[in-house]
């Protein structure tokens, strides 16, 4: 029995942050000032369709054009070294975002809060970012020494008007794997998927080339002689053209018949390919150890995580965050996030459909409205041409 009780205090996730934005969400949220008066309002919304009017209430941006800023510290900065990380939150496009992010921003617990904007430094930035037909991504940015690098692989992300689920999840031994609605989209080591090192292996500057190499697969056949009849003129005088009858030497000059391709024309030249006798095959330059290469292995850590933010740029408004953790436990990530966006998809789903039908009536009642106006605006004309 004592076993099992320290088996499940042993167990038990950490949970560094949660946001479910209830109505006292404000107080613990700070919208930034920084872009004045191109500073977009944050509103609380569960949005045109939901499942559930109250409890999918979330962080809605609410201006087109607009910078949006706002973030909220955590009770206690913490540092992951050592622990799994684990980045989660939900987004629901609904407005059919044409261009503007949807991700967010891990900080440490300096941040200005009142003042925070793009260039404020961050420890990682995570979520998806659309913008037009060519990107449609999810970004996986870590800060290391001053530096943001971005993930050297394609993430895509989800593009539909529904609510999706984004989790981080970062390991003590630097892998990674990064889930949409719980399920796996990628994953790796830290040192393979992004710049944070110097390479291993760097081409050795002291190797070169042996002059005497050759790397020409094939040649040309010195036997291959070209044919005494190949040169040929690519055009022609057009043997069926005449001088026109009004042609007037001294006026228009000496007449010449027009150029045509010329059918024995064959083109340069070239003798065939033989297989090369010397060749060596293609020349690879050595490698050698990287002195500048440095091992880390604690890539994955930060000593100060304190605040979470959202600083984005969206040209349509509509985007609507929720359902925020920030924990040690994928497992309770994973449960987490069934309990929350796995119990609202489906009826947001449904809901979404009878959005649809609704304003598909309304469009084709419009539609029979204009028609009915035209047919009397015709029925009007007539009148007027018969009076």
């Amino acid at each position: 029995v004592i076993v099992k009780l320290i088996a499940t205090v042993f167990t038990e996730p950490t949970v560094y942050f949660k946001e479910e934005f209830d109505d006292g969400w404000r107080s613990r949220w700070v919208e930034s000032t920084a872009k004045g008066s191109d500073q977009g309002e944050f509103g609380w919304s569960a949005g045109k369709f939901f499942n559930d009017p109250e409890k999918d209430k979330g962080l809605k941006t609410t201006q087109d054009a607009k910078f949006y800023g706002i973030s909220a510290k955590f009770d206690k900065p913490f540092s992951n070294e050592g622990k799994t990380l684990v980045v989660q939150f939900s987004v629901k496009h609904e407005q059919e975002i044409d261009c503007g992010g949807g991700y967010v921003k891990i900080f440490p617990s300096d941040l200005d809060q009142k003042n925070m904007h793009g260039d404020s430094p961050y420890n990682i930035m995570f979520g998806p970012d659309i913008c037009g037909y060519s990107t449609k991504k999810v970004h996986v940015i870590f800060n290391y020494n001053g530096k943001n690098l971005l993930t050297k692989k394609e993430i895509r992300c989800k593009d539909d008007v529904l609510t999706h689920l984004y989790t981080l999840i970062v390991r003590p031994d630097n892998t990674y794997e990064v889930k949409i609605d719980n399920k796996k989209e990628e994953s790796g080591t830290l040192e393979e998927d992004w710049d944070f090192l110097e390479p291993k292996k760097i081409k050795d500057p002291d190797a070169k080339k042996p002059e005497d190499w050759d790397d020409r697969e094939n040649i040309d056949d010195p036997d291959d002689k070209k044919p005494e009849d190949w040169d040929k003129p690519e055009h022609i005088p057009d043997a069926t053209a005449t001088k026109p009858e009004d042609w007037d030497d001294e006026m228009d000059g000496e007449w010449e018949p027009p150029m045509v391709d010329n059918p024995e024309y064959k083109g340069e030249w070239k003798p065939k390919q033989i297989p090369n006798p010397s060749y060596k095959g293609s020349w690879v330059h050595p490698e050698i150890d990287n002195p500048a290469y440095v091992a880390d292995s604690k890539l994955y850590s930060y000593s100060d995580i304190g605040a979470i933010g959202f600083d984005l740029w969206q040209v349509k408004s509509g985007s609507i965050f929720d359902n925020i953790l920030i924990t040690d436990d994928e497992a309770y990530a994973e449960k987490y996030g069934e309990e929350t966006w796995g119990v609202m998809k489906a009826g947001e789903a449904k809901a979404k459909e009878k959005a649809d039908e609704i304003e598909n009536k309304k469009h084709k009642a419009k539609a029979d409205d204009d028609d009915d106006d035209e047919d009397e605006n015709e029925e009007d004309e007539d009148e007027k041409k018969t009076d």
